[in-house]
């Protein structure tokens, strides 16, 4: 066979397929054609002729008399088709202290899910780090091993820190309504419980992106 011959062969569309039910390779003549704008002229449904009538005659029809002969159609197409089993959970690893180990998906993230203000739902996909973080410092919780759940919404967190302090400034004492970070966001701080503060508006201010340290020091 020449190099021409061999192109011939693999461009040769194939004359049977594969039945999704039973699984065995029958001519393409058993499968109905597909309809539709994105069906293609040799496209064919997965069911063959015969696991569709198989299908057909377990449809249950009205009556008492019909029940009987229904159920023995449905013995017939479960002892025809395959029997797929559902694999085996997979029990999550834990660590010595009963909490789950956190691991990465095919992508290489955890998924953190979680409500807005308004209480829509909401999913991302963040790194394994800084899941373990928000666990650790409180501001998410372990769903299983690929998903975190994060307890605060923005509107509820800050109410939270607020309550929590007593409205009173982690810095100088006074009243305060707003909340900073410790560690700034932009030196690679988070908005969690362990690392926000109550604070008033001036101080607030006054810090900016300073460390905690350097700004008690003026």
């Amino acid at each position: 066979m020449d190099e021409l011959d061999q192109v011939q062969e693999t461009v040769r569309p194939s004359t049977h397929k594969k039945c999704s039910y039973c699984g065995q390779s029958k001519p393409l003549a058993e499968f109905l054609r597909r309809t539709g704008r994105r069906s293609g002229p040799g496209s064919r449904r997965g069911a063959c002729k015969d696991c569709r009538k198989l299908r057909a005659s377990a449809a249950e029809p009205s009556g008492p008399a019909a029940r009987v002969s229904t159920g023995k159609a449905r013995t017939t197409l479960e002892q025809a088709l395959p029997v797929i089993t559902a694999p085996a959970p997979v029990t999550p690893e834990v660590s010595a202290k009963g909490e789950i180990i956190l691991r990465p998906t095919r992508k290489g993230f955890i998924w953190m899910r979680g409500l807005t203000d308004k209480g829509r739902r909401w999913h991302q996909e963040i790194e394994l780090a800084l899941a373990n973080l928000l666990v650790k410092e409180g501001m998410a919780v372990v769903v299983n091993r690929h998903t975190i759940r994060r307890l605060y919404s923005n509107k509820s967190f800050r109410q939270y820190i607020l309550a929590r302090d007593h409205h009173t400034c982690y810095f100088c004492g006074e009243y305060g309504d707003t909340i900073d970070h410790k560690l700034p966001r932009a030196k690679g701080g988070h908005t969690t419980p362990v690392n926000c503060v109550c604070a008033c508006n001036s101080c607030n201010q006054s810090k900016a992106d300073q460390d905690i340290e350097s700004f008690m020091n003026l």
